[in-house]
């Protein structure tokens, strides 16, 4: 196993930036791009594993072509039912609605369409714990933080919705034995730091990793680069990470599992060698690479008594 440098988990100081650095890109190249086209303007990262670009997110099918009880994880911004609707009938057959929807978390660009698909399909919804309180109307998100710079993305993020979002009735929190509704062979696993309750999702039979944003393939805060999608590797989106020291020890728990695929909540879908030699990079030099010189979360953040963090305006 690879030696974590100090200051990047839990039980260490908190990561810390530079001061007149900026995090910087893993480049990738062509190679390591995993996608093909599939069914409905999906791109396919697995026989049973597609996902479909909505503007600057993705989201996740999860079922064999043509089969019943499928699974979608994330559900994208608002206003984009109907696209994952008819991406899903084109897949799957119309009239089967999936078994469940999973969110990796509760941000409005991937959460924005999980209330109407959910009552649409009747379908359940599935969450960590710690995410509950953004997701049952209890509680909205910290504000994100426009100070770390990056692009347009990140400068215009004190005008995106941070909730909070009520899914009730048919919110549900995450089985606590780490299995997936609806998804046998795959494990949830707890990747807090860009969201106190963020999960990514595994199965280890073909190593394949659902990220959502523990890690990103885009820079996230860059209008033209969440456009363009050249190959490589970030840290989480960082107007929108609130804990950077639990962000940093996710990323350490991703890297060791040598993913052979990855699918990621922003950026193009990776394979192979050089992505996972770049996800150790990223996790061995994560306050290097990607926490932002300055930004409101970058010392620590505030805890809540649930453990959520979370400053004030």
């Amino acid at each position: 196993m690879r030696r974590r440098r100090r200051g990047l988990t839990g039980g260490c100081p908190p990561p810390q930036a530079r001061r007149g650095t900026m995090a910087r890109q893993l480049p990738l190249g062509k190679d390591s791009i995993l996608a093909e086209a599939a069914e409905g303007g999906t791109l396919a990262a697995a026989e049973d594993v597609a996902f479909l670009r909505l503007l600057f997110v993705n989201v996740v099918l999860v079922g064999p072509p043509g089969a019943p009880g499928w699974v979608l994880v994330d559900a994208g911004i608002g206003g984009m039912a109907g696209r994952i609707r008819r991406a899903a009938a084109e897949r799957f057959g119309a009239y089967r609605p999936p078994a469940a929807i999973i969110l990796t978390h509760g941000h409005f660009d991937h959460v924005g369409s999980a209330a109407e698909l959910a009552a649409g399909w009747d379908v359940p919804v599935y969450a960590h714990p710690l995410e509950m309180p953004y997701l049952d109307g209890r509680s909205a998100y910290p504000p994100p933080d426009p100070t770390v710079g990056g692009g347009a993305m990140a400068w215009l993020s004190p005008l995106y919705p941070r909730g909070p979002a009520d899914l009730r009735p048919r919110l549900r929190a995450l089985p606590e034995d780490g299995g997936v509704p609806g998804l046998p062979g795959w494990r949830w696993l707890h990747t807090p730091g860009h969201s106190v309750g963020h999960v990514s999702l595994w199965r280890e039979a073909d190593r394949m990793l659902i990220a959502g944003d523990a890690f990103v393939t885009t820079a996230s805060e860059s209008a033209y680069a969440s456009a363009v999608q050249e190959p490589a590797l970030h840290g989480p989106p960082q107007y929108y990470t609130h804990d950077w020291q639990a962000a940093a020890a996710s990323v350490a728990r991703l890297a060791p599992l040598e993913p052979e695929r990855v699918v990621p909540g922003h950026g193009r879908a990776m394979q192979g060698e050089a992505m996972r030699a770049a996800l150790h990079r990223l996790a061995d030099a994560f306050t290097e690479l990607a926490v932002p010189p300055d930004g409101r979360y970058v010392a620590a953040p505030r805890r809540a008594e649930d453990g959520s963090a979370y400053t004030p305006p």
